[in-house]
């Protein structure tokens, strides 16, 4: 059995924001009716967090649970119980409507901390990172670019953002390129 390694093995930048390819993140995709009491429990069995609200990110480490679209969910586990957790979560949802799927391998993850972290990412992304507008424990689903892509704040000063592993190499270098020492643009 070959050993797991992450998209970029620990890249990591630092510039006006240090960038962080953080290594292996088990990751479920959960498809289901979000208001369904069984997947709520599936959901707080396999995390402890309660179901995420619209736009919300209920994430502590490397558990939580993240909400995607009216009916998806971005579970996160410790990458060596992704399947166990899947496991159980999928007898826990036996007989419901629902899909469980370990997308873990299928995704890079980046941290992007600092004073300016706001200011990289919202040099990527068409969404308002403005204190009042972005917080912690929000998440968006948009745009990096011209790639999907996904992204909570974990603090103040940190946020997380999910891609493709595909598209892992190119994220890693929008983000050093808009990280790049003098490259602040005031605007948070």
């Amino acid at each position: 059995m070959s050993e797991s390694i992450s998209a970029l093995n620990h890249a990591s930048y630092d510039g006006i924001a240090k960038i962080e390819e953080i290594g292996l993140q088990g990751m479920i995709t959960l498809r289901g009716d979000l208001s369904d009491k069984v997947l709520a429990k599936a959901v707080k069995d396999a995390t402890g967090q309660k179901m995420p609200a619209q736009r919300e990110a209920l994430v502590n480490g490397d558990t939580g649970a993240c909400w995607m679209s009216t009916d998806e969910l971005l579970v996160l586990v410790p990458y060596a119980e992704v399947e166990a957790k899947l496991a159980a979560m999928t007898s826990a949802l036996s007989g419901t409507h629902a899909l469980a799927v370990n997308v873990s391998d299928a995704r890079a993850v980046f941290r992007i901390s600092g004073g300016n972290a706001r200011v990289v990412l919202g040099k990527l992304s068409p969404v308002d990172l403005a204190p009042e507008a972005f917080q912690p424990g929000q998440i968006r689903r948009s745009r990096l670019a011209q790639v999907a892509g996904a992204f909570w704040m974990d603090d103040a000063e940190t946020f997380r953002v999910v891609c493709f592993r595909s598209a892992a190499d190119y994220v890693f270098k929008l983000l050093k390129v808009a990280a790049q020492p003098g490259s602040e643009v005031g605007i948070y």
